[in-house]
């Protein structure tokens, strides 16, 4: 079976500043207190992702999970190790990223479209169904600086999953909207999965992540925890599938939810 994403041996630091201004780092140099420090967001983490499987993501906030996707997708290079991709990747880590404020949300479509690689015509053609999608009415032609996160969410994921990607990265966009639109996102993420794609899924939610996944990675602390079958890593990371907020779906499974 044909690799899709090989993570290898990789690792990423960022500084963490515990004073805002130049005054305030004078002093606390002068004091003999910190003034910044370096921290491993992710360290030696080596796995392979097989074309078509579907990866739950799990572990606590701030283990790594969404400096990985970053750094998978792209938007981010890792200071040491190698991440190597086959195919096109789509999704969305990060609500209402690269959208213009400045721009309507029509506008803004054809621009994150553009940055996926999508050609002009090809995104005339899938424009209503796109906005049908997001289902935010009038306001597809109202600046998207004046959009709510909900908003920004519904109108990102609704690109994303129209793209014609071989690796789909789905990471905090079903953590907000109400909860008909989080069904249809999961519903639109199992299409995914059915279609033979792969799926990077990050998310805390034990019943998304049964529904969507054949296998989940757990990390910790920035460094590879768990490796294998979703019932064993959902039992690994000791999440409590009771959530409050079901779906109501015939079979009980809890809230869907992703690391913000």
């Amino acid at each position: 079976m044909t690799t899709a994403i090989q993570i290898d041996h990789v690792s990423k630091q960022f500084t963490l500043n515990y004073h805002r201004t130049m005054k305030q780092m004078a002093v606390a140099a002068a004091k003999g207190n910190k003034v910044r420090d370096k921290f491993l967001a992710l360290d030696d983490v080596s796995f392979e992702v097989k074309q078509g499987e579907a990866i739950g993501l799990m572990g606590l906030n701030g283990s790594g999970k969404s400096t990985l996707l970053k750094l998978v997708q792209g938007v981010m290079r890792p200071d040491g190790g190698t991440i190597r991709t086959r195919g096109r990747i789509a999704g969305l880590i990060a609500t209402g990223a690269g959208f213009h404020p400045q721009l309507s949300g029509r506008e803004n479509i054809f621009l994150n479209a553009a940055v996926f690689g999508m050609s002009e015509a090809e995104t005339k053609r899938k424009l209503d169904s796109i906005i049908d999608f997001a289902d935010i009415g009038k306001q597809i032609d109202t600046e998207v600086g004046f959009y709510s996160s909900g908003m920004n969410a519904r109108l990102g994921f609704a690109i994303a999953i129209h793209v014609d990607s071989d690796i789909f990265l789905a990471d905090e966009v079903l953590a907000v909207g109400d909860k008909p639109f989080r069904k249809k996102c999961m519903d639109k993420i199992q299409e995914i999965r059915d279609e033979g794609r792969t799926l990077f899924y990050v998310s805390h939610s034990v019943g998304s992540v049964r529904r969507a996944c054949n296998r989940v990675v757990v990390l910790e602390k920035g460094r590879l925890g768990f490796d294998g079958e979703v019932e064993d890593g959902i039992r690994y990371v000791q999440y409590d599938s009771d959530d409050s907020d079901e779906l109501g779906d015939s079979d009980g499974d809890d809230d869907l939810g992703a690391d913000i």
